[in-house]
């Protein structure tokens, strides 16, 4: 069996930037295993494959892989995946037209929508596929151990590190300083005994940082998930967009950001994210970027 794939680099407009990610293209007739250890092969933060919808309304269904394990839904393979489809103009067959795509994952429905320039599409934007959800509160000890931080490192006046969720539960931690953000490194030790993989992905560290044309700077780790570390991380800004916006006081809020990511490992990220606040509720949150195609070939299974 030959599969056709693409690599794209996602949340850049320039090559070998952002976060490269592979895309099956048709994963038909490959088991759940095969996905994995295809995943595992390409050992990229992420491995989409795209197979025809359950629903003749939608556009594909989607199943996402880290090379240790399968995804209900993450940010960079799906504005990924939406490029590389978009780009083609086809999915099994069928023409694609329009501004707006819709994936069907483990996690529900996410909506796609494409911008343009001169004809081809150039970037991607989803909405989350689940409201943002808070979850319980982490030692600020633990999370320093697990980052190779000092707990005077961690800024706690707005929020303790906790988990929040767009579809992906991670742990949010806002540091004191943008030294403090650049000095962090996972401990994987301390996931294995503290954060095992069933009850987080990961943590995501941010801290306001006004420099190259972004307003916050992240990074993420999920050494569990066989990611030490995450060039970009649209499931977790997306959620972070959410939880500042839910911090924020007032009941009826727009918050845009733009943030960056991976600028400490040498792949430097752009994320564009939104949230809409409503009744002092968080009710829909963003996240989107510029894409660029790398590769293109095939796999024999």
């Amino acid at each position: 069996m030959k599969l056709p794939f693409s690599t794209v680099d996602v949340f850049t407009d320039r090559r070998f930037g952002g976060n490269p990610l592979a895309v099956v293209t048709d994963g038909r007739g490959l088991s759940t295993e095969q996905m994995q250890a295809i995943a595992a092969e390409f050992n990229l933060a992420e491995t989409t494959f795209v197979l025809p919808a359950k629903d003749a309304r939608h556009t594909a269904e989607v199943r996402i892989f880290t090379p240790k394990a399968e995804m209900p839904f993450a940010g960079h393979p799906n504005v990924g995946t939406a490029f590389v489809l978009a780009r083609a103009g086809e999915c099994h067959g069928r023409k694609l037209a329009g501004d707006r795509l819709v994936f069907e994952e483990k996690a529900g429905l996410v909506t796609m929508d494409l911008t343009y320039e001169g004809g081809a599409v150039v970037a991607t934007r989803l909405a989350a596929p689940v409201p943002l959800t808070l979850g319980e509160e982490y030692p600020v000890e633990l999370v320093a151990e697990a980052c190779s931080l000092e707990p005077a490192d961690i800024r706690v006046d707005t929020h303790r590190p906790r988990i929040a969720s767009c579809g992906i539960p991670l742990i949010f931690v806002e540091l004191a300083s943008r030294d403090a953000l650049k000095s962090a490194a996972p401990r994987g030790d301390v996931f294995v005994r503290h954060l095992p993989r069933d009850r987080v992905t990961g943590i995501h560290l941010y801290v306001p940082a006004r420099e190259h044309g972004v307003e916050i700077q992240s990074r993420m780790f999920a050494p569990l998930h066989g990611i030490p570390e995450d060039p970009a991380t649209g499931g977790a800004n997306v959620a972070l967009i959410g939880l500042l916006a839910h911090y924020r006081p007032e009941p009826d809020l727009t918050l845009a950001k733009t943030i960056g990511q991976g600028f400490d490992m040498g792949r430097p990220s752009i994320l564009e994210a939104a949230a809409e606040k409503k009744a002092g509720k968080v009710a829909t949150t963003y996240i989107g970027g510029r894409c660029v195609p790398m590769m293109r070939g095939t796999i024999e299974v």
